[in-house]
């Protein structure tokens, strides 16, 4: 699965994760838990942590999230990264998208 492949392995059997996220607009940390299903559905889902991102972002339907990983910048390796935007709308059409 395309959206999946870049996270960290599940190791020794488990079907979850604790992920550690660096915003992208803010440079806050965050702490998200990345599980799967046991059988063969295979679709992230975040939990832990989640609920907290979007209530402290004021996050709702229509706005975008966007997940990556970037090397990190002093050469630590890999980041996970997340970036929040938030719908600019004008007598409800969306117009654009401004940092959230």
């Amino acid at each position: 699965m395309k959206c999946f492949a870049s996270f960290p392995r599940f190791k020794d059997g488990r079907n979850a994760l604790e992920l550690q996220v660096k915003d992208a607009n803010s440079g806050s940390l965050w702490l998200f838990r990345v599980s799967v299903r046991k059988n063969n559905y295979l679709k992230p889902v975040f939990s832990k942590g989640w609920c907290n991102f979007v209530q402290s972002k004021n996050l709702k339907a229509g706005d975008k999230v966007k997940f990556y990983k970037e090397e990190d910048d002093q050469g630590s390796g890999a980041q996970f990264k997340i970036k929040a935007k938030k719908a600019v709308k004008i007598f409800g059409v969306v117009f654009g998208y401004a940092n959230a």
